[in-house]
């Protein structure tokens, strides 16, 4: 009999070995339960052979076509990917929505005598589990976030706080993006459905009695959205807001986004659009400075023409509630340091 889960963490409290999603690669790759690796026993030319066949041909045919794959896949697997496991390896198996591939490789290994089950309605039973969580159930947690102008590394500090036992939530680290018009980071971001698989499976770890500190973000990260009840619980969250002298953002600006500064082609290919907000000439000083290599000038004059004036405008339609400010002097790592500190200490007062 397939497994049942009530709850996300009910699932991801499971007690099983390995989790194997046996879906196509290019399924696998949009999103998969956390932690799962990936066997297809149909991969994405033969899913779709198959598919077109069922269609256009017969149900009958397809579906012999396709056990004649699923099992020669699953054999290949069996004798090579999963030969190291001894008697009583215990294995999850989802698919699509638990039907044949699932049922087939499972079947299989219980042959042998691996304790494998299946997954009942497979991905797309773990997806409502997922949508319920982010979408319709209230969110338990206390935010707090932290806020300040654009180069005042509010990332870096979250990670200062998590060596401290901190609670976190890091949503741009979730996204792959930093979050702001020069934000790509290197691998693209994940599909939609991943990244709330990833903030799912994040949230699920934290404890709703004490506070969770995230980074001050938009509705949007790049191109994924935050789902609309941490949206409104983040708009709603008191603030830390976090100040530090112009150079030294400057400074760590040219240093935190060197991969995109050093790129000069994408990097006038992402500003000349702001043309239509900030004028013509001041795009063009913008220019300037990336064929002259003036890294750390050109950061300081993004933020005084541009981050800061979208960050003040931003303020004033919110009107957030500022708890506390930290100045940082620095954004090394000692100035870091003191201002985690500096944080935690007033967190453990709330």
């Amino acid at each position: 009999m397939a497994l049942k889960f009530a709850d996300l963490q009910n699932l991801y409290a499971h007690t099983f070995d390995t989790v194997i999603d046996v879906r196509s690669p290019a399924e696998y790759a949009e999103d998969h339960l956390p932690g799962a690796i990936n066997l297809p026993v149909l991969d994405n030319e033969e899913r779709a052979r198959v598919g077109t066949i069922y269609v256009q041909e017969s149900p009958f045919l397809a579906r012999k076509l396709g056990a004649a794959l699923v099992f020669r896949n699953a054999a290949n697997h069996i004798e090579h990917s999963l030969s190291h496991h001894e008697g009583g390896w215990k294995p999850l198996i989802y698919c699509w929505r638990g039907g044949q591939r699932s049922g087939s490789f499972t079947w299989m290994l219980r042959q042998i005598g691996w304790r494998a089950e299946v997954v009942e309605g497979g991905y797309r039973s773990y997806r409502r589990l997922v949508k319920r969580y982010l979408y319709d159930d209230p969110l338990p947690y206390k935010l707090v976030a932290l806020d300040g102008y654009t180069g005042t590394a509010k990332t870096d500090l979250l990670g200062h706080l998590k060596s401290r036992d901190l609670q976190v939530l890091d949503l741009e680290g979730l996204a792959n993006h930093r979050g702001s018009l020069l934000g790509e980071m290197p691998g693209g971001q994940p599909s939609q459905k991943a990244f709330e698989s990833a903030l799912a499976a994040a949230l699920s770890t934290l404890n709703p009695a004490h506070p969770v500190v995230v980074e001050a973000e938009s509705s949007k990260i790049g191109a994924r959205i935050l789902p609309p009840s941490l949206w409104t619980a983040l708009r709603a969250a008191p603030r830390i807001r976090i100040l530090a002298p112009i150079a030294a953002r400057s400074a760590y600006l040219a240093s935190a986004y060197e991969d995109i500064l050093s790129d000069a082609d994408r990097l006038r290919e992402r500003l000349s659009p702001l043309r239509v907000h900030r004028g013509h000439e001041v795009v063009d000083g913008w220019l300037a400075l990336i064929d002259a290599g003036d890294k750390q000038a050109l950061t300081r004059a993004l933020m005084e023409q541009h981050y800061d004036l979208s960050y003040a405008k931003s303020n004033r339609s919110q009107n957030a509630k500022v708890i506390a400010q930290v100045n940082i002097p620095t954004l090394d790592e000692a100035g870091l340091n003191d201002a985690a500190t500096r944080i935690g200490q007033f967190l453990d007062q709330l």
